[in-house]
């Protein structure tokens, strides 16, 4: 395999001999140049003089008496200039990024060396005097016929009489705006190179051969200029392409615009030189489920090239292209440790950068992290900024405080709350404007740069990498505050922060190293020029090459098309040869795509791949990845309990024990329900982490109307036990007072605030609110038919001593919970559990409390607990009852407990004296199975109660 670049390197070295102090290269990016250096010293053992070499980009601008802009203030600008002329009151936080889409249209209009004034007139005009416009061809006269074909001017619309609107300003917008650009010696970069070609003296030119290399689609500026060097004398062509695509497949998009550019700028090399693609070469097709699968197949590519490669000078001529360059890192993970050499033509993202993801933290945290009209930061802003390795660093009191906020569920902290040292009083201080933010980030960015100072430190090469990010930010955003400074950039916080992430996300940090030795790591874009013997592709799925969708703008398709400005099809055309000439010399060759359909990702194999399969002269191999996959056995865990296990639930329960604790109803209904969640919860003591949510669960809901309800009956029984229906009556009438509760309430279980404050509802707490609130006055309303009745107590902790036989002998334990609510009317004590969900169940008999099962009903043997503890601690009959609020509003509604086989007629437990020597005898049965050693902590035969399992992760079910 001869590299074109070798080819031009032996050419151009015997037409001009030793010195090419007078010639410059030109190529389409830096990165050929340092390769061709290269090729050129093969060419003579003598010392020779180096050509110049630089892009067309670089050229041009060493051609200008302009500056190119910066982005930011060319908006700024083009801002001013778009408000005078159209007396807009848009803002520039509004403008701003479709001000970006008419700068990108100005670009291409002044590189396509566009008249302005033609394409900008207006449409009527346009359409009048089309027969005029004699520059244009037939297929240019089409499209604008296809235009207005498409695009009424009579029949208007609202959308189509602000783009008329738009549309007559812009020639004036255009001009007037390179008018003042010009006045302050700057330019965008089509701008720059109009004026250069417009004004340029082929005679004044520094060097007397300029050598264009590898180039392929040209603008109209480039075009003109390469006629001007010509005319002159002074240019030299090298074009890269192949016969297949050229002459071979008439019509190929690939030598679309190369066939062009023979016929105006004749090759410097013969056409023998470019018949190389029919070749042998060995093509696999290889597809694979994800992305990352791609990355993972390249240990076993390496291997493979390396039995092929022999010397270090020829590791050069492997390449790995990515067309989706955030396969960056997987395929750095991926790399064989024996690759000695490897270079890297893309930077390193810096959004994927601890800095990065710090300043974004920083931003948030101040923009939609802040509520200026409360004084006080969200909870989720505050804890992501907490738990940044940055703020862990740089403070002591991070994590300390992070998990205090947690454990106290504060949600909206105070900053003074929040500012416990130096650094967390920078960091929670509140910015109200974008200066201000701008300099905060600044000086958070000098305190991150301190931990990167230390001694010793400076051969890490992730330090290495994350100092240059550190600078790379701090650069970023000083510029930024410069423009506010000086007045030039006037947008608000979220605008700015918008802005500042853009910035960032398009930044890389270079790599450092020799490119020209080594495994080749690169984008497709750096690939031209260069020639690879071993290749491989990864991600070459359809809208990775060629990219997906064009570019926005406000010049339409076809007047695109009729006035030569860059199009759809210019772009595939593009891409189709990256793609061709890339693998028109290699020997091997290895395309991999990715299968699955995620995002833009259609799971499709790329065009090109598709098309070569069709009309290229080589056998392809079709292959597939697949990863090596063992099902995984779930194994049925059983937890025997040995010694020590019962040494813990003794230690736990038994009332002997200084730190015994009550065996509550809930606990024996997690063992009814599953065993083994017993095991975890009540005996290992493993507990979920605490997190803090402004979403309210049904545990939440149910808590919050308790203490609603609890609230309002403590102030209905401030002057005695009675309840009256008039009292009843009298709350049900003030809506404030009821709110009030609800809100108390919320401020003590939620926001855990205090209780003068006023509480901070988001749209979904304030709609459950309003619910709690509902359900309050449903239960006052469902209390007046019962009044009067005596408030014996609420929320009230009843426990009682039981003892029960072991192996070991008698074991003491206390079982016992809290009640919501107990009330007397009639000689009787009415036990009552108010319900927020559910279905009230009618169990058939005792036994169904106590068999496990999907239909048990575990909220009357809480209740039936109860009241067997109470049966036994006052003289009163004893009634059970589940209040269900939410179905308490049918007239007919009761909360007695019901029980009887279906079909049949049910009994009401008006008097729980009639079951409680059975519910004893089962209850001291189960209490004793907790304790028998023989018995195993298993996992539950309903699946369904594993759904919301909090053990899930470690069951596995």
């Amino acid at each position: 395999m001869q590299p074109f670049l070798q080819l031009v390197a032996h050419d151009l070295y015997t037409k001009i001999g030793n010195d090419l102090s007078r010639t410059v290269l030109v190529f389409p990016n830096k990165r050929a140049n340092l390769f061709f250096n290269e090729y050129l010293a093969e060419e003579s053992d003598q010392p020779i003089w180096s050509p110049a070499a630089m892009s067309i980009s670089d050229l041009l601008q060493k051609l200008s008496v302009q500056k190119a802009g910066d982005p930011i203030r060319l908006v700024c600008e083009l801002y001013k200039v778009f408000k005078e002329e159209t007396e807009s009151r848009e803002t520039l936080d509004d403008f701003y990024f479709w001000g970006e889409l008419l700068i990108s249209d100005f670009d291409d209009v002044d590189k396509n060396m566009v008249d302005a004034d033609k394409l900008f007139s207006n449409l009527q005009d346009l359409k009048n005097l089309m027969d005029d416009y004699e520059f244009l061809d037939e297929e240019q006269e089409e499209a604008i016929r296809q235009f207005f074909q498409n695009f009424s001017i009579e029949r208007r619309t609202e959308l189509k009489e602000k783009f008329i609107s738009l549309w007559d300003k812009l020639g004036i917008i255009y001009h007037r705006y390179r008018e003042k650009l010009a006045e302050l010696g700057i330019a965008y970069e089509g701008m720059l190179y109009r004026n250069v070609i417009e004004q340029l003296d082929t005679d004044r030119l520094k060097y007397d051969k300029y050598v264009f290399v590898g180039f392929n689609v040209l603008n109209k500026v480039e075009k003109e200029f390469f006629q001007k060097l010509q005319k002159a004398g002074k240019a030299m062509f090298y074009w890269d392409y192949d016969l297949f695509y050229t002459q071979r497949i008439s019509k190929h998009e690939a030598g679309e615009f190369i066939k062009r550019n023979l016929i105006d700028f004749p090759n410097e090399l013969p056409e023998s030189y470019f018949d190389i693609f029919r070749k042998p070469k060995k093509i696999r097709y290889i597809s694979a489920s994800t992305e990352n699968a791609q990355a993972r197949f390249l240990p076993e590519w390496v291997k493979a090239t390396q039995t092929h490669t022999t010397q270090i000078v020829s590791e050069k001529e492997n390449a790995i292209v990515l067309c989706n360059e955030a396969l960056l890192l997987p395929v750095l993970h991926s790399i064989p440790q024996d690759v000695q050499n490897v270079n890297i033509t893309m930077g390193f993202p810096l959004a994927q950068t601890p800095v990065y993801s710090f300043i974004n933290a920083a931003m948030e945290l101040q923009t939609n992290g802040y509520r200026p009209d409360t004084g006080r930061f969200t909870y989720e802003a505050v804890s992501k900024i907490l738990k940044h390795p940055y703020t862990r660093q740089l403070s002591d009191h991070a994590t300390r405080l992070e998990r205090e906020l947690t454990k106290t569920n504060r949600f909206y902290p105070l900053p003074s709350e929040l500012k416990k040292d130096d650094f967390l009083t920078i960091l929670f201080t509140p910015q109200s404007n974008i200066r201000e933010l701008c300099d905060y980030l600044l000086r958070l960015i000098k305190s991150i740069s301190i931990l990167y100072r230390k001694e010793g430190e400076y051969d890490d090469i992730f330090n290495q990498l994350y100092r240059e990010s550190i600078f790379q930010s701090h650069l970023k955003i000083n510029r930024l505050y410069s423009l506010i400074e000086s007045g030039e950039l006037s947008v608000r916080t979220d605008t700015l922060k918008r802005l500042i992430t853009k910035v960032l996300t398009a930044s890389n940090i270079p790599f450092h190293g020799e490119p020209a030795i080594g495994l080749q790591i690169m984008g497709v874009l750096e690939t031209r020029n260069l020639d690879f013997r071993n290749l491989i592709m990864l991600s070459l799925n359809e809208g990775q090459l060629p990219k997906a969708g064009g570019e926005s703008s406000f010049i339409p398709y076809n007047l695109r098309k009729a006035f030569g400005m860059t199009t759809i099809e210019h772009k595939n055309a593009v891409y189709a040869y990256y793609f061709y000439r890339l693998i028109q010399r290699a020997e091997n060759i290895t395309l991999l795509y990715n299968t699955s359909s995620d995002g833009l990702n259609r799971g499709e194999e790329s065009r090109f791949m598709l098309q070569l399969l069709v009309e290229g002269p080589h056998e392809i191999t079709r292959e597939y990845l697949e990863a090596g996959q063992s099902p995984q056995n779930t194994l049925e865990i059983q937890i025997e309990k040995t010694p020590e296990i019962l040494r813990r639930l003794y230690r736990a329960y038994d009332t002997a024990q200084p730190e015994s604790v009550i065996l509550s109803p809930s606990a024996l209904n997690t063992y009814l329900d599953c065993r083994l969640r017993f095991y975890y919860r009540y005996v290992a003591g493993l507990k979920t982490p605490d997190e803090v949510s402004a979403e309210i669960d049904s545990a939440l809901f149910g808590t919050i109307f308790h203490l609603s309800a609890q609230l309002a009956y403590t102030d209905l029984t401030a002057n005695g036990k009675m309840i009256q229906r008039e009292d009843l009556e009298r709350l049900l009438r003030d809506e404030i007072k009821l709110q009030g509760y609800v809100d108390q309430a919320f401020k003590q279980e939620l926001f855990k605030v205090a209780p003068e404050e006023k509480p901070e509802y988001n749209g979904v707490q304030l709609i459950n609110s309003k619910v709690i609130v509902s359900y309050l006055k449903q239960l006052l309303r469902n209390d007046l038919q019962y009044t009067p009745f005596e408030m014996v107590a609420m929320e009230k902790k009843v426990s009682e001593k039981i003892t029960i036989q072991t192996a070991l002998g008698p074991l003491m334990l206390r079982l016992g919970g809290t009640i919501d609510r107990m009330d007397a009317k009639e000689g009787t004590l009415r036990i009552v559990d108010y319900k927020t969900g559910g279905s009230p169940k009618i169990p058939a008999n005792i036994e169904q409390l106590f068999t496990p099962s999907e239909t048990r009903p575990n909220y009357i043997f809480q209740t039936f607990l109860y009241a067997a503890i109470m049966s036994r601690k006052q003289p009163l009959m004893v009634a059970p009852a589940l209040l269900y609020i939410h179905r308490a509003a049918s007239e007919s509604y009761s909360p007695v407990i019901e029980m009887g086989e279906p079909r049949k007629p049910k009994i009401p437990v008006n008097n729980f004296a009639f079951f409680e020597d059975e519910f004893r005898e089962r209850l001291q049965a189960l209490l004793e199975e907790i304790f028998d050693e023989k018995e195993l902590f298993t996992q539950t035969e309903d699946i369904k109660k594993c759904a919301y399992c909090d053990f899930k992760a470690i069951c596995k079910r």
